[in-house]
């Protein structure tokens, strides 16, 4: 071995052995990265206290670039709306004017598409307007005999749900729970009212069975949508959390923040508990965001109660 020390390594084997050595380091580095996608850009957000970094973090969580899909498909339910009256589609077209709000998505509102319903940062307003008016307009024991009704029905047409619609082609009232865009049997319509007197949204503080503004009578328009075809209680709760934080990004990254504070990662917070009166209620989100202590850098884009 002394022996072997003293001689001297010729400058090639040098180069040879650092190159073959590098090319390893990258094989492995590749290889890890395709294994673990992403895992770069996100490890080191981890382990720093930076908040612009650990915003993004949740904000990857919350609302993923690619959006979110569900398992419904669009089927020719916007022609059944244009067709109703509740939509009207010239209207529609002079909101919707460009790719950044949604204007790919027109194309549902005619045929019958085997695609399935997403939804992002482009086209969250699309999908609360669309799915507000099949809300507004789908007979429903909700509309009929719940909350909405309590004052009857001429002060029924009084809500943000109700006097805000602007985009039909018939005056508002005449429109509110008036066709069986979904047929729902009476079992179905149960089930509806279950679901929806569980779900809150941080606009206001009254569950979906009291659909009183846009996101909550979009929301109503989803479940009976996911009811009547089928879809089990948990995933609507999922598919509606989503909707939720992509039209209250601010909200459900500081409800992320508050979890993941408490040790649990968004994706295995209960869907059904984030969305209850002590989290996505106006109230239940004000207590959240003052336990955070706010969360910076998220555009409070889709949170209005207008068309």
């Amino acid at each position: 071995m002394k022996k072997f020390l003293k001689k001297s390594i010729p400058l090639w084997m040098v180069i040879f052995i650092a190159f073959n050595s590098s090319v390893l380091v990258g094989l492995a580095e590749y290889y890890i990265m395709k294994k673990n996608p992403g895992q770069p850009i996100i490890k080191p957000a981890e382990t720093t206290k930076n908040p612009e970094d650990l915003v993004n973090i949740l904000k990857q969580e919350v609302l993923p670039v690619k959006g979110y899909t569900t398992s419904l498909k669009w089927k020719n339910l916007g022609a059944r709306l244009v067709e109703s009256g509740v939509i009207d589609k010239k209207k529609y077209k002079e909101i919707f004017t460009s790719e950044a709000d949604g204007k790919d998505e027109l194309k549902y509102l005619d045929g019958n598409w085997d695609e399935y319903i997403a939804i992002n940062e482009k086209n969250s307003r699309f999908i609360v307007n669309t799915f507000w008016a099949l809300g507004l307009v789908n007979k429903s024991k909700v509309l009929d005999e719940g909350p909405m009704m309590q004052e009857g029905r001429k002060n029924a047409g009084s809500f943000a749900s109700t006097g805000g619609w602007t985009i039909g082609t018939k005056p508002v009232m005449e429109l509110y729970s008036s066709r069986e865009i979904i047929p729902l049997t009476f079992e179905q319509q149960g089930i509806v009212e279950k679901i929806a007197g569980n779900i809150f949204r941080p606009c206001c503080n009254n569950s979906t069975a009291f659909p009183d503004c846009n996101h909550g009578m979009a929301a109503l328009g989803y479940i009976e949508w996911a009811v009547f075809n089928g879809l089990p209680e948990e995933q609507i709760y999922k598919d509606l959390l989503a909707f939720n934080s992509f039209w209250f990004p601010q909200t459900y990254v500081e409800i992320a923040a508050y979890f993941d504070k408490a040790g649990t990662k968004w994706k295995d917070v209960d869907a059904k508990l984030a969305l209850s009166k002590d989290y996505s209620s106006a109230r239940g989100a004000a207590r959240i965001k003052q336990s955070v202590q706010g969360i910076p850098g998220i555009q409070n884009g889709g949170g209005g109660c207008g068309v």
